[in-house]
Order: structure tokens, then sequence, then C-alpha cells
């Protein structure tokens, strides 16, 4: 039987296996994000009742957290309320502050409070729908790269015609070294393995054609690196193979991969209004929108982002999800589920052991001094 990429409606599906998984314990930023904190901890409550086997540590300024557990929690039984707990943290990442600056100034930050406990092993993943590249600062001063890596990345997923395609990086830097991109593909090998179920992910480097000669400097010197890789490598694979389930995993730079996926939410959206505002310019054509209005509606649900809930930060040193800023309390549940689904994975592992054991080439040595380069730029605000 051929292997298809990720199945879109899993994503839809992520509390099926809860009843018999095993204790997570996640650490929330209850401040990160433009609704925080009410759709935070809403959606915290939300990802408790879906998964009896998580427990949630809301990190806040105790002010707002009061009034938002106060709120949040009418609708949870005693046994949700029982696994939602708090932690005091005086300070916040606003979303205009310089991230590295910010987050190495404001040691109690909440995003800082939160990374650190899953540093100190009190929580098993931190998530977050703050500043960016304030989450990736935090992360990186608190849970450190692993062994071996130059730069972590984010990746993200993207749906398709046949199901999702997991591309990195999709903004943490900017500007890379091949070297970098056949880490980025090893990372995304480990996350297609343990997360998306695939035994041999089929992985790609995004170029402007497939042939080999094809591609900018950076790229046709990543090439060969990957070929040397113990992975499943297809080749260069152009912007159309993000959706016609070709390619499981696509590497790109984290400038060209958040070009692409900002382009793909603007076109989608574009898309989906067009029609629905030109269904409405005559008889026949609100005839035919009724007729379409199921299938329209499964298409934006598919396309939805809320569904995905976040990007991890893979190559730290634990498991960390970066949210939409513009997350609501649907989008939060989701997030929060995939941290638990990247723990119980063990992602983190998996990429540890991939990078310890890859080619020299693709293994460069870690520098001493954490990586900020890129945190103020295309990711520091979604």
């Amino acid at each position: 039987m051929t292997e298809t990429n990720y199945d879109a409606d899993a994503v839809a599906r992520p509390t099926e296996r809860a009843e018999h998984a095993p204790l997570v314990r996640v650490a929330l930023d209850a401040m990160g994000g433009d609704n925080a904190p009410h759709e935070i901890v809403l959606g915290a409550v939300r990802a408790a009742q879906a998964d009896p086997h998580l427990e949630i540590r809301l990190v806040g300024r105790p002010d707002a957290l009061e009034n938002a557990m106060t709120a949040g929690l009418v609708s949870a039984d005693a046994a949700v309320r029982n696994r939602i707990t708090t932690m005091i943290a005086a300070e916040v990442v606003e979303m205009d502050d310089h991230a590295a600056a910010s987050v190495r100034r404001k040691q109690d930050a909440s995003i800082r409070v939160a990374a650190r406990l899953v540093a100190e092993g009190r929580a098993d993943a931190v998530v977050s729908a703050g500043n960016s590249g304030g989450v990736m600062a935090a992360a990186i001063f608190e849970l450190k790269r692993i062994p071996g890596l130059e730069r972590p990345a984010i990746g993200t997923l993207i749906p398709g015609k046949t199901g999702y395609t997991f591309m990195l990086d999709a903004g943490a830097n900017t500007d890379v070294k091949p070297e970098w991109l056949a880490q980025f593909a090893l990372l995304g090998d480990a996350y297609g393995r343990r997360i998306l179920g695939l035994s041999s992910p089929r992985v790609g480097l995004l170029s402007n054609g497939e042939e080999e000669t094809k591609g900018n400097s950076m790229t046709l010197d990543a090439h060969p690196l990957l070929k040397q890789l113990p992975i499943h490598f297809v080749g260069n694979v152009e912007g159309k193979s993000l959706f016609d389930g070709s390619v499981d995993v696509v590497v790109t730079d984290g400038f060209t991969g958040n070009v692409a996926l900002k382009t793909i939410e603007g076109v989608a959206e574009f898309l989906l209004t067009t029609i629905r505002d030109e269904a409405k310019t005559s008889p026949a054509g609100i005839a035919g929108g009724l007729l379409l209005k199921p299938t329209i509606g499964r298409i934006r649900a598919r396309a939805d982002w809320r569904r995905i809930g976040g990007a991890p930060l893979l190559g730290v040193n634990g498991v960390c999800i970066i949210a939409h800023g513009r997350s609501d309390a649907e989008a939060m549940k989701n997030a929060i589920i995939r941290g638990a689904e990247a723990v119980r994975g063990g992602v983190v592992s998996a990429m540890t052991d991939a990078i310890a054991s890859a080619s020299p080439a693709a293994s460069g040595a870690a520098a001493t001094e954490p990586a900020m380069a890129g945190l103020t730029t295309e990711k520091e605000r979604e």
C-alpha cells in the first residue's frame, strides 16, 4: 500500500487517543496573544475537557489570571478545575518589544517562566500565542538547543490535496547556511516519523525547479548535503508540491517559508471571499452558492489555521509550540493538544538522536551563546 502524507481529518480529531494516553504537563503562557488572557484560559479549559490526561499550568499576572479563571472555569467540572493551576509571573513580553532584548531583560516574563518550567522538569511542554520572536528567545535561553544543532526551525502544516505537508523553516531564520538546511531536513524527518506517523517521510528541498541544477547558491550547496543524509530525500520540489501530495516534508529557509506561508493564507482567504461575494451577484449565483455552501464550508474548515493550533519550534531541548497571535479559545485548545502530541511522540529525543548521528556536513558544532539571529524579523508578529 502506498503511504500518503498526513491525514487532514486526523488534525481535527486530536483527542481520539487521549483516553489511554500518558499524563502531559503543559506550561501555558496566559499573557501571550491578542486575546489574552481570557481566550487563553478558555482554550486551556477546552483542552483539559478533551484530554483527561492533561495538566495545565497557566503562567501570568495574578490580577489578570484571577479574572480570566473566574470566567473560564464556570463551565468546567471539578475534575477539570483540579488539573488547571496557576503560577505568577510579574512581567510580560509585549508584542512591540524587541524580542531577544526584552526576554533577556525580563527574567520574570510569563513566557520565560513558562519555558523555565519545562527546563526544570516541572512541565513537559510550553505553549504561547505571544510575540513569536519572544517565544523563540525564551525557548533558546531556557531550554537551549539540542546538542550539535546550529539553529532551531519553526515547522507548519500546510493543507493540500491528499493531506498535510510539513514545511520548515516557516520563519525562525531569515538567512541560513546550507548545513542548516540539512539539519532542518533531519528535524523534519524526525517529526514526520514520530508525529505524522510516516515510516519514511518524503523530504524535498524547495527550489525554483525540480532539476538538481536549479536554485540559488544556497539550495545548490544544500542539495548534495541532503542527498548524504539517512532520509528519503526526493530532491528539489517546486511550490506546487506543497499541495499536491508528492512530498511530506519541505525544507526551506525562514524568509522563503514565511513568505510562502503568508501568501498561502492570503490566497486562500481571497478565493473563499471572492466565491462568496460573486455568488451574491445574481439569482443563479445565489442558487449555486446555496448548493455549494456545504462544500465551501468543508474547504474553509480544512484551511482553517485554528484546527492546527500552533507551530512547533523544532531543535530546542523541549517541546515548544508557537500559536498564532490572533488565537481564540479553539486555536489555543488545539495548540495545547499539539504540544501534548509532541511530548507523547517523543519528538525531542528523536531529533536529538538524528542530529547526533548525522554526517559532519549536517552536524555543525553549536555555538556557546544562544543564537538570536532572525528573532526580530518576519516572525516577530503574526
